[in-house]
């Protein structure tokens, strides 16, 4: 069943090695979890997944594979955890429920029916009155009632949160193939990221205090500047049209890079980049910022992101006049092409879904002017673009 884990990871497209299932052996080997299906769903999610994107795909290969082994195995009957028998000891027993223990035999005599029940028992059993499983009256199980019951696999109350923690899929958002949330994004910015420490010295350097106090004697308190994310990013932002129907997905994906890049500055326009740019789309007819002064203004190391849906009609890339919204002198592609030819590092993220892009023109041509560098914004789309932007 081990190795059914590690095959159908493995065929899930999980980049599960043999070293890393030989070290969940070795894990198993020497005991280091009891015997709780829970406890090994945590150790062989530590042992076998390096990526956190892969955490849904591991928790559905998981379920598979060991659908229905929570009920109790066979080869486990003869050796039964002396904390399950004490459970009942746990909790407070009323009179009646003392009562209804002295009306089945007694605590012995109830210990000695769930021993027989564990060894009568082949499959997982839900609801009724005699076998152990989940919500029903037996005596024995979790999620259930019956006032002499034994609690089996349920470390709290049924009003607590007794769930697998397998089918609760916590992670299912974060799939390669689905569209992004703030959590992921943020995710996978991380990959842009080179840090030094520049500035002020405002953080205490404890390695450095100790060393200069045991060289000089004394306290001798040493600060030094904060780490910080060095990369610079320059966000272009398409807003309007046919962008409106990804304004929540550009609103994650700026408020996560607001928090992930602290030197970040950002621009919108529409459709296609011109002569001119806006910081506030209220006043983007009377506060145009010119994109000459933008290019001049930071400089070639900045990281350039552009995010559309590049859908228009093609003119408005190719040809002078082609904007909706005003005259432009040169054509947008003469614009986008100053932006690849002053940052080297410069990629486009597209939420339109990937497998439409061909049917739009207008994509292509954008496509081919930032030299196939756009990017479906998807999580791994996002990671091959940050792959791209730090090579």
């Amino acid at each position: 069943m081990f190795l059914r884990l590690f095959t159908e990871l493995r065929e899930a497209r999980v980049p599960v090695s043999l070293r890393e299932y030989l070290t969940l052996m070795e894990a198993m080997d020497k005991q280091v979890i009891g015997l709780s299906t829970d406890d090994f769903y945590y150790l062989s999610r530590a042992a076998l997944v390096k990526d956190e994107r892969n955490l849904d795909k591991f928790d559905r290969v998981f379920g598979h594979v060991f659908k229905g082994f929570e009920k109790v195995d066979e080869s486990l009957t003869a050796d039964i955890p002396a904390e399950w028998l004490k459970k009942l000891t746990e909790k407070f027993l009323t009179e009646e429920e003392k009562a209804a223990i002295e009306a089945m035999g007694g605590f012995d005599k109830l210990m000695e029916a769930l021993k027989q029940r564990l060894e009568e028992q082949k499959e997982r059993h839900e609801g009724g009155n005699k076998w152990i499983g989940t919500g029903g009256t037996s005596p024995f199980g979790a999620n259930g009632y019956n006032p002499e019951g034994v609690r089996i696999g349920q470390d709290k109350g049924r009003h607590g949160r007794a769930v697998k923690v397998w089918d609760k899929r916590e992670y299912k958002n974060l799939d390669d193939s689905v569209e992004l949330g703030t959590r992921n994004i943020k995710v996978a910015l991380r990959r842009l990221r080179k840090f030094a420490r520049e500035g002020a010295p405002d953080e205490l350097d404890l390695d450095g205090t100790i060393k200069a106090t045991s060289r000089q004697g004394y306290l001798d308190i040493q600060m030094r500047p904060e780490r910080r994310n060095k990369i610079k990013v320059l966000l272009m932002l398409d807003i309007g049209g046919s962008m409106d129907s990804h304004i929540k997905l550009c609103e994650e994906l700026f408020s996560a890079a607001r928090t992930e890049f602290k030197n970040l500055e950002f621009f919108y326009f529409h459709n296609c980049l011109y002569e001119g740019v806006w910081k506030d789309n209220r006043r983007r007819n009377t506060e145009k910022t010119p994109t000459w002064e933008v290019l001049h203004k930071f400089p070639h190391d900045y990281k350039v992101v552009f995010v559309g849906d590049a859908t228009m009609s093609p003119y408005e890339i190719t040809y002078p006049g082609g904007s909706v919204e005003h005259w432009n002198e040169e054509p947008g592609a003469v614009w986008v092409d100053r932006v690849t030819q002053i940052y080297e590092s410069c990629v486009w993220l597209n939420p339109t879904p990937e497998r439409h892009w061909e049917y739009t023109p207008s994509i292509g041509v954008m496509r081919q002017l930032l030299n196939d560098r756009m990017y479906p914004l998807t999580l791994q789309g996002l990671d091959k673009a940050m792959r791209e932007l730090v090579r």
